[in-house]
């Protein structure tokens, strides 16, 4: 097989780290995978350094074109954005090969465009049953799949990373941590609420939050009125910050919606315990023991449940090693790429029956 893996975000989220992970399966799996994705990206760097064929471009208008051209020299057309999606739904009649598209978002969707285009793609996949279900409501189609994101144990260069933690001068104090951007829907005003609260209860921690984006100020102003500018402390975008994971004691997420939430099981695979809000797939990722939950906004929950993880306990181990038993189970690359594999095989079968059928 050949696949068309597309994605044209500029920076370095979750989806995008998702795609280099499904084409990085798909190749130890034996099969050809290229990438379109925006000119000068992240994803295009990343993509290149690992030797894939990359087709880069400055507008969609660049990708239509490609796909246009070069679209039906593929078996199949996988769009990793909702964005991406609608180009290569415009497209479809130049080409033949099939669109698959994987939501990772959990916001409910609008418009009588966006049903057609969920319409006119052949195959929609899930990353959580969360989204699953609001894709159901929404365009009304039965046949979604769910297959979730890949969770990858790294090894740690944790030089650099030591390094800036040392530049901080934080010394001997409990590292909480999360690798959230700074979106409304990822909420991190929650946790400036938790963090200033669990000031109250004991100070012989930081709190280090990775992560940029159109909240910045807001969180900066909120650090001041709260007077944590020793205990917050933004660390902004940082490369490859699986480093900093071995590092961190307990991991955070008070996300008011989430598709999954892959950060976490960096987490899992890291050993770090973790506490997050119930939030779409963050509930499934942390069900059956798995890390602390909490509802969405409860900053008094999530400071009692950092707090609780910063003691030695039995139940803190029970949920370390379950998470990362579940992780390495059930959202190893091979286990995520052989679901995509599978189903990309038996939609083709299908598609051939009914062919056969009506000759």
């Amino acid at each position: 097989m050949n696949i068309l893996e597309l994605n044209f975000e500029k920076g370095w989220r979750g989806g995008e780290r998702q795609t280099l992970y499904s084409m990085q399966g798909l190749k130890q799996a034996g099969i050809s995978a290229h990438l379109v994705c925006r000119k000068d990206s992240y994803l295009e760097r990343y993509a290149k350094k690992e030797g894939f064929e990359t087709y880069s471009f400055n507008t969609v208008l660049g990708v239509v074109y490609y796909l246009i051209t070069k679209g039906k020299n593929y078996d199949f057309i996988h769009a990793q954005t909702s964005h991406i999606l609608t180009y290569c739904v415009l497209a479809k009649p130049f080409f033949n090969a099939p669109i698959l598209f994987t939501r990772r978002v959990d916001f409910i969707q609008k418009g009588i465009f966006t049903k057609l285009k969920y319409r006119f793609t052949d195959k929609i996949i899930a990353v959580s049953g969360a989204i699953k279900d609001i894709l159901i409501r929404f365009c009304g189609r039965n046949d979604i799949e769910i297959i979730s994101d890949v969770g990858m144990k790294h090894e740690p260069n944790t030089i650099k990373a030591k390094e800036l933690i040392d530049s901080l001068s934080i010394g001997n104090k409990h590292i909480v941590a999360t690798t959230s951007a700074l979106t409304g829907h990822k909420d991190p005003l929650t946790t400036v609420k938790a963090i200033k609260k669990l000031l109250t209860k004991r100070t012989d921690f930081v709190f280090l939050h990775f992560g940029t984006g159109e909240l910045k100020e807001t969180l900066l102003d909120a650090i001041k009125r709260n007077d944590l500018q020793k205990t917050y402390l933004p660390m902004g975008f940082v490369e490859n910050v699986e480093n900093f994971f071995p590092f961190f004691e307990v991991f955070v997420m008070t996300s008011k919606e989430e598709g999954l939430g892959s950060s976490v099981l960096d987490a899992f695979l890291s050993k770090v315990p973790v506490i997050s809000t119930n939030a779409g797939g963050l509930k499934e990722l942390l069900d059956q023991d798995r890390g602390i939950m909490c509802s969405i906004g409860d900053s008094d929950a999530i400071a009692e449940g950092i707090d609780f993880l910063l003691h030695p306990s039995t139940e803190k181990e029970k949920f370390i090693d379950n998470s990362f038993t579940y992780a390495n189970k059930f959202h190893s690359m091979k286990f995520i790429t052989d679901k995509y594999v599978d189903l990309m095989k038996n939609y083709a079968a299908s598609t051939s029956r009914k062919h056969a059928s009506l000759a």
